[in-house]
């Protein structure tokens, strides 16, 4: 998925020399800017990009080609863009914060409150996008800010919705036409399919991001949290005891061993080959089937979260996070670049065809309306499901904040780790939940 990193290796010489032969080739039309391209290119700022190759290509292609290149000649600015894989992404940026040197902007796909000390304050970019568009949802707010420190660490443009994913000739045949609906749906169901098929459900329990939002879908659904409002550890409870149990059962009644080896594209492709059930997944699945007119696109539904026996909820399947480094060369341009984007936010939600939701509503005030006819899928309403998403979508760190202790506990796999040695019969559920509890408040005593 990753491209090559642009600029890499160059010197400071080559890099103007090569800015100034591409400047050159654009044309004579800019005037003086080209009898100097050494001058010039020297004199130009520069803002240094890193972010995650998206799931929807026209979206970077819209980011690099349209937005960038506009901003770049509008504020003097040369804008390079660095895109690599997700999984790359938290190694890249942990180098970065431990070398002091790197790129001014740097997007991360979940909360990176660990990073606080080495961020800049993102308050003047949340007031300034504010003045434009209106509040942010709480969502972003709860991914970002630190009460303690009364601090944005980083600044949230969008989120990205984290749907079920189902087979519906499947699930009609199982007597679920309209798919699962409820957890316990899902394991009637699931396991039906796959006894009668042999295709079975695919909810992760490997040490990967899509594993690790479904297994605190599972988590919360059923009433359990890492840690209550104020920040205490809570996960050994009988909630807790509860999801985990439910999770054996669905891995030996529906699953394969498959799903404790899974990667991120891992569900993606296995809904894609007809080989799963269900995934829970963004709708990177659809889109990529759309995208390919793959046969089975017609045949793979989108609904909302799984209701639970406590509440019907979902973590943000990933939360768009901008840090700049305190070590940045160019804290402002990365802060004008931010304020701006917001402003074209709706370019780029239809770009990324519904794939990132605003994290300020009134930038897509018809996004109701947008999702509810797309011509491009099968049947045209198929992402209406979405429409309510903010009534059960949540931050990592639910009911509390995302901080620095869950981003350490998110980052080290806990919960998935937790689920799965459950679900493979290596431990207890009761076991399980004291084993995190002890994890959890080692972790939490780092960063007190």
């Amino acid at each position: 998925m990753g491209r090559r990193e642009k600029n890499h290796g160059l010197s400071r010489r080559d890099f103007i020399a090569l800015t100034g032969r591409s400047a050159l080739a654009l044309g004579a039309a800019s005037g003086p800017f080209f009898l100097f391209p050494e001058r010039a290119a020297a004199q130009q700022k520069t803002l240094k990009i890193l972010q995650w190759s998206h799931f929807v290509p026209a979206y970077d292609t819209w980011f690099d080609g349209t937005f960038c290149k506009e901003w770049g000649q509008k504020h003097d600015t040369n804008v390079t863009v660095d895109h690599i894989n997700l999984v790359d992404l938290p190694a890249k940026a942990a180098s970065e914060a431990s070398a002091r040197r790197g790129h001014d902007l740097v997007m991360l796909l979940s909360p990176p409150a660990a990073y606080e000390k080495q961020t800049i304050d993102m308050t003047h970019v949340y007031q300034e996008v504010e003045k434009r568009h209106g509040k942010k949802i709480d969502l972003a707010h709860k991914s970002t800010y630190n009460p303690k420190t009364k601090r944005y660490f980083a600044f949230s443009d969008s989120y990205v919705p984290d749907p079920g994913n189902w087979h519906k000739d499947w699930w009609a045949a199982a007597g679920f036409p309209n798919g699962p609906d409820t957890y316990e749906e899902l394991r009637v169901g699931a396991k039906k399919i796959r006894d009668t098929t042999g295709h079975p459900c695919g909810l992760g329990l490997s040490q990967e991001l899509d594993s690790s939002m479904a297994m605190r879908a599972l988590l919360w659904s059923f009433g359990g949290a890492e840690q209550d409002e104020a920040g205490n550890v809570t996960i050994n409870s009988r909630n807790t005891i509860e999801a985990l149990k439910y999770m054996k059962a669905l891995y030996q009644e529906a699953e394969t061993p498959e799903v404790f080896t899974w990667t991120p594209p891992s569900n993606n492709q296995a809904m894609l080959a007809g080989r799963v059930s269900y995934v829970a997944n963004a709708i990177s699945i659809t889109r990529q089937a759309e995208r390919e007119h793959l046969p089975i696109e017609s045949k793979i539904m989108v609904s909302r979260a799984l209701r639970g026996p406590v509440r019907r909820i979902a973590a943000e399947h990933v939360m768009d996070c901008y840090v700049i480094w305190d070590f940045a060369e160019n804290k402002d341009g990365a802060q004008q670049f931010l304020i701006d984007y917001i402003d074209a936010f709706h370019d780029g939600f239809a770009a990324g065809q519904f794939y990132n939701f605003p994290c300020f509503p009134h930038t897509v005030p018809d996004l109701k309306k947008e999702i509810a006819n797309d011509p491009r899928a099968t049947p045209p309403d198929k992402y209406n499901v979405l429409g309510d998403v903010l009534d059960w979508a949540t931050n990592v760190g639910y009911p509390g904040y995302a901080s620095a202790a869950i981003d350490e506990a998110f980052k080290g796999w806990v919960i998935p780790t937790t689920f799965a040695k459950v679900a493979r019969g290596d431990e207890t559920p009761e076991n399980a939940a004291k084993a995190a509890e002890d994890e959890y408040k080692r972790i939490f005593a780092r960063w007190k």
